[in-house]
């Protein structure tokens, strides 16, 4: 089986780039149920770059049609795609953005590079994984960890002892994450602030979560904001 895997040089491409994939959606898979930024897409992408890249590296290394160490253009071109790829990369506010972005730059230059090589049909093959990574990846990644965005919850309470095991029930029934929990009390105003660290998803609807949250008695102002 190894050695007729060895001869179809192809199917040996084929399996290096399927296992770099598997090896990418494990790793990304485990950051998100952990609750991490980096995501299912930018891992998988990075793997099967990386994969390529090695793959063309062995390729140029073995051919020998040009004189020196052909490898290095393929070092210099990723190490100036690396530092395109962090200014991609921002901070807005809780949360971090153009990280997919990146590793879609990445893939790019590892695409560019392998074709320049004549390595059609490992490209071919990373262009369909990286389509179905993006876009179908991308639908499962969402349906099983739908909050993405950071916030910040305030709660200001009027008594000493609020029911935080409601509150949170209440959170969390809109498929909210809670990161932390920051407490305040102000002796002079007799008020507690609950300010929770949340990861909400794109499909929540604030003015359901605020009108279940102001029937616990004692809430007496709630601030939703990104910051």
């Amino acid at each position: 089986m190894l050695e007729f895997i060895s001869q179809n040089v192809y199917l040996d491409y084929l399996i290096r780039l399927t296992a770099s994939l598997i090896c990418g959606l494990l790793l990304g898979f485990e950051r998100k149920l952990r609750q991490h930024t980096v995501g299912v897409r930018t891992l998988t992408l990075i793997s099967i770059s990386s994969g390529m890249l090695s793959i063309l590296s062995s390729y140029m290394a073995s051919t020998g049609a040009v004189p020196g160490d052909p490898t290095r253009i393929s070092a210099a071109v990723i190490t100036g795609i690396g530092f395109l790829g962090a200014g991609a990369i921002v901070t807005q506010g809780l949360n971090i953005r153009g990280l997919t972005s990146a590793a879609i730059t990445f893939t790019a230059a590892s695409l560019g590079l392998t074709c320049g090589a004549g390595l059609y049909i490992p490209a071919a093959i990373i262009l369909a994984f990286s389509f179905i990574t993006l876009f179908i990846i991308n639908k499962i990644e969402k349906k099983l960890f739908p909050a993405e965005k950071r916030k910040m919850l305030s709660i200001t309470m009027s008594n000493n002892n609020p029911d935080e095991d409601q509150i949170k029930k209440i959170i969390r029934k809109q498929k909210i994450v809670i990161h932390d929990l920051d407490i305040r009390y102000s002796s002079e105003e007799k008020q507690v602030k609950l300010i929770y660290t949340i990861q909400a998803p794109d499909s929540l609807k604030p003015f359901v979560l605020i009108n279940e949250l102001t029937e616990i008695a004692g809430i007496q102002k709630i601030e939703l904001s990104k910051n």
